[in-house]
């Protein structure tokens, strides 16, 4: 297999690029753009009161006219608390604890996932080897004890979206 050629730095691919600033013409690529780079300004304003135990308020109003605001505590705390006040050490250890919870907790989804995942990617190699139509045909004696109560919750899944779909026709 022949390699991709380098480029004249050496190097296999451009990389992250600098983007001109300069409006974006498209109107489906402008909301992307506004889009994304809203989220990243969320992200930086989230970081910089978490770090710097700052009041942070941003707000911003789209080409529609809507507008989108964040603020730490909340942006109405903030803007209608310019008053100096000081007095929000237990704001900021409920706040950071909060983010301390939220951080375990996605580590708890993420490995749910991995096992849902795994389950399902078993589900699917039993209904392969046994040539069943759909995953729900499955011999359910073949799955194991991790992959039963997923098997399950899909099967519930399913039944309350037949059921939804059925009642919308």
């Amino acid at each position: 297999m022949a390699r991709p050629p380098l480029l004249e730095n050496g190097k296999k691919t451009k990389g992250r690029q600098r983007r001109e600033l300069r409006r974006v013409e498209d109107k489906e690529a402008r909301q992307v753009t506004f889009s994304k780079r809203k989220a990243g300004l969320w992200k930086k304003a989230s970081e910089l009161a978490l770090l710097c135990h700052a009041r942070v308020a941003v707000v911003v109003v789209s080409e529609a006219g809507r507008a989108f605001a964040f603020g730490s505590p909340s942006a109405d705390a903030v803007l209608g608390g310019c008053d100096g006040d000081t007095d929000a050490p237990a704001d900021w250890e409920a706040m950071e604890a909060l983010c301390r919870e939220t951080r375990e907790r996605a580590v708890e989804v993420d490995k749910e996932a991995e096992r849902m995942s795994a389950a399902g990617n078993k589900v699917l190699e039993l209904q392969r080897q046994t040539g069943k139509r759909f995953w729900f045909e499955v011999d359910t004696a073949a799955l194991g004890e991790e992959e039963l109560p997923v098997f399950v919750r899909a099967l519930r899944r399913l039944r309350d979206n037949v059921g939804r779909r059925a009642d919308n026709k």
